[in-house]
């Protein structure tokens, strides 16, 4: 990569940083170019060098959702693989990359009900394939069969228990990811439940 080359995608990561780091008080929604453009120090013309309008950073800051949630699940399947409990390793792994990326969570939580259609749709899209991937991984083990809903249930409380443990105390972290790892075990109970039925029927 040139050096010019190498320049432009360390001002395009900055701005990338620049909102990231904006949105956590206030919401991506809620802010301006101008106000991002400040906080990287470019002038506003260098932005239009690198994203046609909010709207595009917006949606390049879902894929870096995206990309995270996908890495947890990449790991998560590593380290259940090797040691097999899978509600606590998949708490664990959660709790770690959200600790590396508490910027990404934060616009992940706003995003979900709030500000343009299309960018509360794409976040809604990398919502919706984590729930699909964590569903595939459980239903590996016939064991674990869940009904649909299940994977749902499981990971909106995964993201809940996430944002409330943002900036909290370690111990209070630890608390709250042992009520987590309780109640995804009462989905998954109440989950094989439902289906044992519906196989006696």
């Amino acid at each position: 990569m040139s050096t010019r080359a190498e320049q432009k995608e360390r001002t395009r990561l900055t701005i990338i940083q620049a909102a990231l780091s904006l949105s956590e008080d206030k919401g991506f929604n809620a802010l301006s170019l101008r106000e991002v453009t400040r906080e990287a120090n470019i002038a506003p013309a260098t932005f239009y060098r690198h994203f046609d309008d909010m709207d595009e950073l917006g949606l390049v800051l879902v894929d870096q959702v995206g990309l995270t949630l996908r890495q947890i699940m990449r790991k998560s399947r590593h380290r259940i693989r090797n040691n097999g409990s899978v509600i606590e390793t998949s708490v664990e792994t959660f709790f770690e990359y959200m600790n590396l990326n508490p910027q990404l969570f934060r616009l992940l939580a706003s995003g979900l009900n709030s500000g343009p259609v299309q960018f509360r749709q794409a976040l809604q899209k990398e919502k919706r394939r984590f729930i699909e991937e964590l569903a595939d991984d459980l239903n590996t083990d016939e064991r674990l069969k869940l009904v649909p809903l299940a994977a749902e249930l499981m990971v909106n409380q995964v993201f809940i228990a996430g944002i409330e443990a943002l900036d909290k105390s370690q111990q209070d972290i630890e608390d709250i990811k042992a009520s987590l790892a309780q109640q995804l075990r009462m989905v998954f109970i109440g989950s094989m439940n439902i289906q044992a039925e519906r196989t006696l029927k």
